[in-house]
């Protein structure tokens, strides 16, 4: 499982998709999208695409088997409805729900295994750099 907000999808992405999909022998990749109030809350700014449309996105991908909204508050609860074996974190991802994961997968009695993904080419294949 692998989290972002995903307003675009670039090679930095397709590399992170990859990567996650290397951690497993018979790979699933569900993706979980930040619902727009909460990647406007996190980032600050809103994405430029409705989650909805996010959601198709990722959809047709070609290397993303499943693809779920987060939750409007908080993240847990998503992720004990999926139990997902792997949790793999982009190498930039941080904040309070990074922060606190390990101990609230604990808490929900999951046995997920927290998993931090490398950059691939961060000076150019970020969103931010890109927009």
């Amino acid at each position: 499982m692998v989290f972002g907000t995903f307003d675009m999808i670039h090679e930095g992405h397709m590399n992170f998709f990859e990567q996650a999909l290397g951690l497993g022998p018979e790979p699933h990749l569900i993706v979980s999208i930040a619902r727009d109030s909460a990647a406007k809350r996190i980032k600050g700014v809103a994405p430029r695409k409705t989650e909805l449309e996010r959601l198709a996105l990722l959809e047709a991908h070609p290397l993303v088997d499943e693809v779920v909204l987060g939750d409007e508050d908080g993240y847990i609860e998503h992720i004990k409805k999926i139990a997902p074996d792997i949790i793999a974190l982009g190498y930039d991802q941080a904040g309070e729900y990074v922060d606190r994961l390990e101990a609230d997968i604990q808490n929900a009695g999951l046995k997920s295994r927290i998993v931090r993904l490398l950059p691939f080419k961060p000076e150019i294949y970020k969103t931010s750099k890109l927009r």
